[in-house]
């Protein structure tokens, strides 16, 4: 019970403060504002969130976890690309999908890319979430997740495609559709998603690189 309240406060903090940061900016709106509207003190705003940008960064932060818990819940067999493509979108989708919640998601973003604390603070993000990712895919892939490049590039790659995802979407103001944005930025990076390692978990063998679509190749297919 006590829980459950906690996070209901943490959740009526977080919606005033963004709907507040998004009407009026980042600047323009302070830590007593927030905690007015969300009809709690401002001791215990603190309770919560060290700072306004903690508030902001969390939007965004719950997608990181949600992008692992997504790659995780992926058929084995699927190919990476896939895989990544499907996990990124549910998670955006997620914090956009509810009614009332596109237009302030925008807004959000918005507000993280254009202003340098909160886009610093997201990037400082993005690197835990690369961790996260590189430890699932090693997993997933049966990768040594300690000596193995491919987790950590792919992760990288497909953190790199969602960040210039959100750059489209917000520099369109919204007018792009993101899911769209995503199936083309994947489009794009796939092959490479898709050229795995062939280096596996307990080999000793760090120098083995013959991807996974090298190895499908019919004999005698690379000679002429």
């Amino acid at each position: 019970m006590a829980q459950r309240k906690r996070q209901l406060v943490s959740d009526e903090l977080s919606e005033a403060a963004l709907q507040l940061l998004a009407l009026k900016g980042f600047d323009a709106v302070t830590i007593d504002e927030i905690a007015a509207t969300a009809g709690v003190s401002k001791r215990t705003f603190f309770r919560y969130f060290a700072s306004k940008e903690d508030v902001v960064v969390q939007f965004l932060a719950d997608m990181g976890t949600g992008i692992r818990t997504e790659l995780a819940a992926r058929p084995a067999e699927e190919p990476p690309s896939v895989a990544l493509r499907h996990s990124v979108w549910v998670s955006m989708a997620a914090c956009a999908a509810p009614p009332g919640h596109s237009d302030r998601a925008l807004r959000v973003v918005q507000l993280i890319l254009r202003t340098p604390a909160l886009r610093a603070r997201f990037l400082e993000r993005q690197d835990q979430w690369r961790g996260d990712l590189a430890a699932e895919l090693a997993q997933r892939l049966d990768l040594a997740p300690d000596t193995a490049l491919y987790p950590q590039l792919a992760a990288g790659m497909a953190l790199t495609a969602f960040d210039a995802v959100l750059q489209r979407w917000s520099g369109s103001d919204g007018v792009e559709d993101p899911a769209e944005l995503i199936d083309r930025a994947f489009t794009t990076i796939a092959p490479a998603l898709d050229a795995v390692p062939s280096e596996s978990v307990g080999t000793g063998k760090g120098g083995n690189e013959a991807s996974l679509s090298e190895r499908r190749q019919p004999p005698g297919a690379g000679s002429r």
